[in-house]
């Protein structure tokens, strides 16, 4: 068993080329339809192919806009990078109004390709007329956590990049800003939660595998009711079920110390003004769901939604139901619960 500072990300290069080999194999022959600029401001080449980009100014929603773009949009003087899946353009006579948009984060040490291809996010959002988003994380990363840290001095930079990102989106795409919904895996399923922690307000929903809520001097705490959903291996060995509260030293990017899944999902349902939580055992996996009080303060679209937990068996730190083969030491792949399409429906669907 490796290390926690080896197993959410890599270091070095060969090791890296070896541990995501399958995953990004897939990634990189998936091809990308077309390359936008988020503000004008720079170029941005192909970067799964290598060839070098034109700059351009991210196209008005359009019935011929390509399905999916590699794009950019400066920050708080970053230019930050994501890929953009669009449904395909409605017929002439269909409903070509706002659509929902999910944002996914991809985990430590990956990137965007490596989620889509490991989670096949945007063909089932296809189904659901939904755009999804996979953003670039500086240095493959996400500053869940609300510790300051030499390799992150700011910690809200990437709280702000999505809020910035929505706000593009609903601005250049008719996102609908009353279905926005997060999602990520591991590091990236921690800052979906933080999202929905900070930003209840901000969001319809939220879903995170295998990402548990930072604590300590990190801790990130929910301020306001939003329907969450945490998806979690029983085995996990890299992120244990129980939380990490006390993370073993790391000088190039610190773990920060985390809840365990179980906590993380009563925070949003303590926030959320939730009773007392119901658990249900299902094939290959537990649910357990806290309803939401409908008197609950902080301004949420949907305060009769659900928190849930799910805990599932013979997992570890995997997305369940993927077909992209996990790096050596993350557990296996549950083919119990198709995680994407779960967490989907959860988030667009009536009974959250």
């Amino acid at each position: 068993m490796r290390s926690f500072r080896d197993r959410d990300r890599d270091r070095d290069p060969a090791l890296r080329a070896r541990r995501w080999a399958g995953g990004l194999a897939l990634a990189l022959v998936l091809p990308l339809a077309g390359c936008a600029s988020g503000t004008g401001t720079g170029t941005d080449g192909d970067a799964d192919s290598g060839r070098p980009g034109a700059s351009s100014t991210a196209p008005a929603p359009s019935a011929t806009a390509a399905p999916e773009v590699r794009a950019q949009l400066r920050v708080d003087g970053d230019v930050r990078q994501y890929l953009l899946h669009r449904p395909p353009a409605p017929a002439a006579d269909g409903d070509d109004g706002p659509r929902p948009l999910l944002v996914a984060f991809h985990g430590r040490g990956a990137d965007a390709a490596e989620l889509r291809a490991k989670t096949r996010l945007e063909r089932a959002a296809t189904a659901r007329g939904m755009l999804v988003a996979f953003p670039e994380g500086l240095g493959r990363g996400w500053g869940a956590g609300t510790r300051a840290t030499k390799q992150r001095p700011d910690p809200g930079l990437d709280v702000r990049f999505t809020e910035a990102l929505i706000k593009h989106l609903v601005r250049t795409e008719r996102a609908d800003p009353g279905q926005v919904y997060v999602a990520g895996f591991s590091n990236g399923g921690s800052m979906a939660l933080r999202m929905a922690a900070e930003r209840p307000a901000l969001l319809a929903g939220a879903a995170s595998v295998s990402g548990q809520l930072p604590t300590g001097d990190a801790a990130v705490e929910p301020t306001g009711p939003v329907p969450v959903m945490v998806v979690y291996g029983a085995d996990d060995p890299v992120r244990p079920l129980a939380g990490l509260p006390s993370p073993p030293p790391d000088p190039k990017e610190p773990i920060l110390p985390t809840r365990s899944a179980r906590d993380s999902a009563a925070a949003f349902a303590a926030a959320g003004g939730a009773g007392e939580p119901v658990t249900r055992q299902q094939k290959g996996y537990e649910r357990t769901v806290w309803r939401l009080g409908k008197e609950a303060s902080g301004g949420s679209r949907r305060p009769d939604g659900t928190v849930q937990l799910l805990v599932v068996d013979d997992a570890g730190h995997t997305w369940p139901g993927s077909t992209v083969p996990p790096p050596e030491g993350f557990g296996p792949v549950s083919r119990a619960l198709d995680a994407t399409d779960t967490i989907l429906d959860f988030l667009t669907g009536p009974g959250r």
